[in-house]
């Protein structure tokens, strides 16, 4: 069964997080608002990873001392999912 995850945002150019998780496996991810290569970039990079390894290589990562950036929002929303 796949698991649809939307995320708001917070601290971020990136809105919104859609995710589409199925059998603990990330199958899409798609990034309303932020810079659009790279939040289009580490989407491609975590689909097919498991969710786990997606916020073990994400989560924490800061962007211009915000305390967050979007792989970290992405992170946040996989780890809300749990």
């Amino acid at each position: 069964m796949i698991q649809k995850i939307t995320h708001t945002c917070q601290g971020t150019c990136s809105r919104q997080i859609d995710i589409e998780i199925e059998d603990g496996i990330v199958r899409r991810v798609s990034f309303t608002g932020g810079c659009h290569g790279n939040t289009r970039g580490v989407a491609a990079l975590v689909c097919g990873m498991e969710v786990g390894e997606v916020i073990r290589r994400l989560e924490g990562i800061d962007c211009n001392h915000k305390g967050t950036s979007c792989p970290d929002q992405l992170a946040r929303a996989l780890k809300s999912a749990l």
